[in-house]
């Protein structure tokens, strides 16, 4: 069969000056007759240590199953993953969000070195996706995501768990309200299979925006990880690459100016993580789209708020896959998104919202009936932020939106830990944690760990936290980050406070 000499891949098989290039080929084992198919590069960061990337070895090879089934020629590599909750609290957590970058460029060399006709990319926790959707809008090769799944919730004494929680517990331990014994037991139940934590962290979060800007297929974010469900998944991606890469559908035509607006709103209706403030603005600047802080709170004030997904509320993101998904949240928000835009599954936005599964309206509520009228982020701007800072709104009681105090400043986050753990912080206080931002940390760790110590030991009802670094998806209470600028960079109204 003759090559179509379209193919970027006939850069390398082509021609009698190609001759070294097809050697090398055979030397693979590769047949003649395989020169003439498309070449398909499968992207996967699968390792042994991340459990939201365990499972991925077996969910690539379906990928592969797929793209051979449909005449391609499949050829798998690897990228890195960091898992932050494992990174949390210590040094490691400096290196989480610069993988997004690595990652990126770690798969644009890859294809790009190799002339790939088209790439899967198997993705899993926090900055993996972005930093993937960042490669596939990069690179403009026919793409599509393949989430790794969600992982199913624990349980203990009748209450859903997720990794959130579990730091939440350490404070209860801290503060006496429960035995160490007991804790050694909510450890070991809390996460009990392999997947992305059940919660509305990044990794959720951001597998649902996938499928949200159209990059992967209808469902498949939130598909539990160890499932024949998201074995199909794969081999359905694996399959439908070689449309794209027949059609010549890449991703710039799919990810608009409108599809990001769309996955802001759906950010903002699911009260999702804030990262997302992060990462929406670097995948959309690998297109050419510029998109600024205001546009997120200008959408916030017009989206309604319709699903809570713990730590906002106690059911988990599989309750949320039950109830219909990325689908049943389009379909809830239909009247306010761009429902034109395409998708790598051949569908339009529109077209998948109408065909939703939507079993249960109180978890995903119509937009005419939503726990708020606004969105769940919220950006706010002060003398302590004059470049605004976020809020995940939908996570702060009511009796918080509003609060007074002394502040207690700290320099790093390990110090407010100490004083945290010795009692030193008392109710109704304002935590500061400076120099914890991209230069300050480096880095720009989460302040996860903080976070969880606060619930956990009962100063969120009555303290809150303000710094200059991040938090995780899972973070709730009255807590504001990403202050800008920030105070290594010399912030006045920030660094002298006392």
């Amino acid at each position: 069969m003759e090559k179509d000499k379209s193919l970027r891949s006939c850069d390398m098989t082509e021609g009698i000056e190609r001759t070294a290039h097809r050697a090398l080929f055979f030397s693979l084992g590769l047949k003649r007759d395989d020169f003439s198919k498309p070449m398909i590069a499968v992207a996967n960061c699968w390792n042994e240590i991340v459990p939201g990337c365990v499972h991925l070895r077996q969910v690539a090879d379906e990928v592969k199953k797929g793209i051979i089934e449909a005449g391609g020629l499949p050829f798998e590599f690897n990228t890195i993953a960091v898992c932050d909750g494992m990174a949390q609290g210590h040094v490691g957590m400096k290196y989480s969000l610069p993988s997004r970058d690595i990652i990126t460029a770690s798969i644009e060399i890859m294809v790009e070195a190799h002339r790939f006709d088209g790439v899967v990319l198997v993705t899993s926790c926090d900055k993996v996706t972005p930093g993937m959707i960042m490669a596939a809008a990069r690179m403009d090769v026919p793409a599509i995501i393949v989430p790794a799944g969600a992982m199913k919730a624990g349980l203990h004494k009748g209450v859903k768990l997720t990794l959130s929680m579990m730091r939440e517990y350490a404070g209860k331990y801290q503060a006496g309200q429960i035995s160490k014994e007991e804790l050694y037991e909510v450890e070991e139940v809390a996460c009990p299979s392999l997947g992305s934590c059940s919660m509305i962290g990044t990794a959720n979060t951001m597998a649902c925006l996938s499928e949200t800007l159209g990059m992967s297929l209808p469902l498949s974010a939130t598909t539990l990880a160890n499932s024949s469900a998201k074995l199909r998944d794969a081999k359905e991606a694996g399959l439908r690459i070689m449309d794209l890469v027949r059609e010549d559908i890449r991703p710039s035509q799919i990810m608009t100016r409108e599809a990001f607006i769309n996955a802001m709103k759906v950010s903002m209706a699911m009260g999702a993580s804030t990262n997302s403030i992060l990462h929406i603005p670097a995948m959309a600047h690998e297109l050419g789209i510029d998109i600024e802080l205001e546009e997120f709170d200008r959408l916030s004030a017009v989206t309604p708020y319709v699903t809570k997904i713990n730590p906002s509320g106690p059911e988990t993101i599989n309750e949320f896959h039950d109830a219909g998904g990325v689908p049943a949240l389009l379909k809830s928000l239909k009247g306010m998104l761009n429902t034109g835009c395409m998708t790598v599954s051949g569908k339009t936005i529109g077209e998948i919202a109408d065909q939703a599964r939507w079993s249960d309206q109180e978890m995903i509520r119509p937009a005419s009936n939503p726990h708020s009228n606004e969105g769940g982020l919220k950006i706010l701007k002060g003398n302590l932020a004059p470049k605004g800072a976020v809020v995940k709104r939908s996570a702060v009681k009511r009796d918080m939106w509003q609060h007074t105090g002394p502040a207690r400043v700290f320099d790093s986050m390990e110090d407010a830990i100490e004083a945290v753990k010795a009692n030193n912080v008392l109710p109704g206080s304002v935590i500061v944690i400076r120099y914890e931002g991209p230069v300050g940390g480096p880095g720009m760790r989460e302040m996860q760990m903080i976070t969880a110590m606060i619930v956990g030991s009962g100063l969120a009802d009555n303290t809150s936290l303000v710094t200059d670094g991040r938090f995780s998806g899972s973070t709730r209470g009255p807590c504001v980050g990403h202050v800008s600028p920030e105070a290594a960079l010399g912030a006045v109204s920030y660094t002298h406070l006392r």
